[in-house]
């Protein structure tokens, strides 16, 4: 385009970088701005630019994705060591496996369960037997959220993180233990019910559960009385949590 200018840029095919050079050519261009304009001027001062840098911008972007992939391998091996270290334990009084979500009734227990006990997790796409399924579409997620929102009274709060394992997707859905009991799930007939979570296992509360919650969430301290009967539920319960 600008056969001067082009040939005082390039010596043999190498780019000059000397201040002399540098300074000659900038008159060069502020002539060729009366001439040619500025715009031009400038797409081609750019354009010359990038070509000279093309090999080094290349280097740039390839350095960026190399560093990008090492990053995501080490994210995909931590979450798949931390997943299998959480199937490896089983199931316990604070952990469950789901292999998938299908009833948002039946996760309502689960998360009354919890949020009654001492808190947990569900592990949603692992089966019974610890091997890894993956959720199987989104829809598992928005029963989650309506057995929480829809199916507790009062509605649990709750976590979820989703973990890239052997190409399938496990979702974890982390439960707090809550302070005010207990949290009811509505079963077939909207008729709530409290659950605990004792072992493995979502067992429906006792009445004496209720009354131990009851009494608690009473401002001031209160004598509650247990029956015999009742003494020796609640040292059988203690027995199997611990």
């Amino acid at each position: 385009m600008f056969p001067i200018l082009k040939n005082s840029f390039r010596n043999n095919g190498k780019v000059k970088t000397n201040f002399k050079f540098i300074k000659k050519k900038m008159l060069l261009i502020r002539r060729l701005k009366k001439t040619t304009g500025v715009s031009n001027v400038i797409k081609w001062v750019s354009k010359c630019f990038l070509n000279s840098h093309r090999s080094f911008l290349l280097s740039i972007f390839r350095l960026s994705m190399v560093f990008y992939y090492l990053c995501n391998m080490k994210r995909i091996q931590s979450e798949v060591q931390y997943i299998q270290q959480l199937v490896s334990e089983g199931e316990h009084c604070h952990q469950d496996f789901k292999f998938e979500i299908s009833d948002a009734r039946k996760i309502a227990k689960s998360l009354s369960a919890f949020a009654n006990t001492e808190g947990g997790r569900l592990l949603v796409g692992v089966k019974d037997n610890g091997k890894i399924a993956g959720i199987r579409s989104e829809e598992e997620i928005y029963m989650i959220e309506a057995a929480a929102t829809m199916y507790c009274q009062p509605p649990v709060t709750y976590t979820t993180q989703s973990h890239s394992v052997e190409g399938r997707t496990v979702l974890e859905v982390c439960i707090e233990e809550v302070t005010n009991k207990p949290i009811y799930a509505l079963d077939e007939g909207n008729k709530p019910k409290a659950y605990v979570r004792i072992m493995d296992e979502n067992i429906l509360a006792t009445p004496v559960h209720l009354k131990v919650w009851q009494h608690a969430n009473k401002k001031r301290g209160a004598f509650v009385a247990f029956t015999e009967k009742e003494q020796r539920l609640l040292y059988a319960m203690k027995g199997k949590m611990l």
